[in-house]
């Protein structure tokens, strides 16, 4: 099936990678610059969020799902407000939304700690040569790059292979809201093993792509 390009597979994978890659860009977005404002400020309130992102980072998907269903419900919170920049469930905006929560403590997590990892003496000699607070962020970011770089790969490994979260916010229809690992479950429930398979070999494929770009980058870290 992967290999005659068959349609429906096709469209899962598009869809797939198309909620995932937009859930990482904000995710990216915003966790790169508080993880780094975390890691080189210190300010009233740092250790409570510092303690609520380390949270985040081991929250069960299904629970951030079951959140954001009923924010976004009719009954909800938002599921009241009408406007177009609140998404609405069983659609794929609420799907970014569940998956961009998942994936920003990763993001800014692992951000922080690679910035924390950096040498403090780089700052003061930037500092020294009459750089600005954001020139100073900028060089810090660009030392600190391959640990940036994985906090993002790991942000995107944690949403692609997420299967609870985007079931109960998307319902796993088909041809609008369903995807990789919501595919498998319900291809596996009828009985049709091939297309299961196949979803599952592209989703291997991914998930080992991620984890090799991963390592790769954590052994030129250690070269450096």
């Amino acid at each position: 099936m992967i290999a005659v390009r068959d349609p429906a597979l096709y469209a899962i994978i598009i869809l797939s990678l198309r909620v995932s890659g937009i859930a990482l860009l904000f995710s990216t977005l915003i966790g790169i610059p508080l993880g780094a404002a975390l890691g080189l400020s210190r300010f009233v309130g740092r250790r409570v969020i510092i303690a609520m992102l380390y949270t985040g980072m081991g929250f069960p998907p299904v629970v951030v799902g079951l959140f954001v269903y009923l924010m976004l419900s009719r009954s909800g919170p938002l599921g009241q407000l009408e406007s177009t920049l609140v998404p609405r469930l069983f659609t794929p905006a609420a799907m970014v939304v569940a998956q961009c929560i998942i994936s920003f403590p990763l993001v800014a997590g692992f951000t922080m700690a690679a910035v924390m990892g950096v040498d403090p003496q780089l700052r003061r000699q930037v500092r020294a040569l009459g750089a600005t607070r954001w020139q100073t962020t900028l060089a810090v970011l660009m030392e600190a790059r391959v640990g940036v770089i994985v906090s993002v790969i790991a942000g995107f490994g944690s949403i692609i292979s997420e299967v609870g979260a985007v079931m109960l916010v998307g319902g796993n229809i088909e041809g609008r809201t369903r995807v990789l690992t919501t595919a498998i479950v319900l291809e596996t429930r009828k009985g049709n093993f091939d297309l299961a398979m196949a979803l599952g070999v592209i989703l291997l494929a991914l998930s080992f792509l991620t984890n090799v770009a991963m390592l790769y980058l954590q052994g030129r870290t250690f070269e450096e």
